[in-house]
């Protein structure tokens, strides 16, 4: 594993993504017990997302969280999917690890909410309600984070939940993540946590493996932080690491970076 970082961001390139997947959520799971131990709960967003798995599944197991004191959110949802489709990403989070830990709550953001606005609403309260300490996420193929495409991805949005619709590099992905057999098949719109409600995190701990995120990452690393590539605020969080594997990381000229000793 090496490390160094991007202006703020830290950044952690391990051998595979098992093994990515499983520090970052031994190091999310130590965030946790650390808060837990001065403050009565925790509350974390969750990313619904094939690149989650290892994560989701070895947090699952972590030993020492008291997870009866774990609020539990998810950072957006397709608009009018099935209440029961496998592709939601309500239903995902909870086959992988709503289900598996006894969280004090587990609030869900309903995608076929008559009235997306008020839905919206609701959940932002919810937000406020309950501050964000820990925010669990990926970075998607056009470095969207939840669905604040490029598009729409606003680094000063007024509001914490929105309504937006998705472009196409963002529904293709989904196919080629195997979540649908064809782009037809996808919503082309979404309820997003913006990227002022992600940032509000105080730890952000971000997983992103794989080959067809190497171009993502590059411009998330070594390009201008701006809305055009929404991930690029990572780098202006004080307490965020992005994981990543060596092909996630390929096409990243790592030389530019102080690279610190491999471990």
């Amino acid at each position: 594993m090496i490390q160094f970082f991007a202006d703020k961001l830290q950044v952690q390139v391990h051998p595979t993504r098992v093994i990515m997947g499983a520090a970052a959520a031994e190091q999310a799971a130590a965030a946790i017990v650390r808060l837990l131990a001065v403050q009565p709960v925790v509350n974390i967003i969750f990313a619904a997302a094939p690149s989650q798995q290892e994560f989701l599944e070895t947090l699952a197991v972590q030993p020492g969280i008291d997870w009866q004191r774990v609020n539990a959110f998810h950072m957006d949802e397709y608009a009018g999917l099935p209440a029961d489709a496998p592709q939601g990403f309500g239903n995902f989070l909870r086959d992988r690890i709503f289900s598996k830990v006894p969280f004090r709550e587990v609030f869900y953001l309903n995608g076929q909410a008559a009235d997306p606005v008020a839905e919206c609403r609701r959940y932002a309260a919810l937000l406020e309600q309950y501050p964000t300490d820990i925010v669990n996420m990926g970075i998607g193929e056009n470095a969207h984070i939840a669905f604040n495409d490029p598009h729409v991805a606003d680094f000063n949005d007024p509001v914490l939940v929105k309504m937006v619709d998705l472009d196409e590099a963002c529904r293709r992905q989904q196919v080629n993540d195997g979540c649908f057999a064809t782009i037809a098949e996808v919503p082309r719109y979404a309820l997003t946590l913006t990227v002022p409600a992600l940032m509000r995190g105080r730890y952000i701990f971000c997983m992103v493996p794989g080959e067809k995120k190497a171009t993502a990452v590059q411009y998330t690393l070594q390009g201008a932080v701006r809305e055009a590539c929404p991930s690029s605020v990572l780098r202006t969080h004080p307490a965020a690491v992005l994981y990543l594997d060596r092909d996630s990381a390929a096409h990243t000229d790592l030389s530019s970076f102080n690279i610190k000793p491999t471990i």
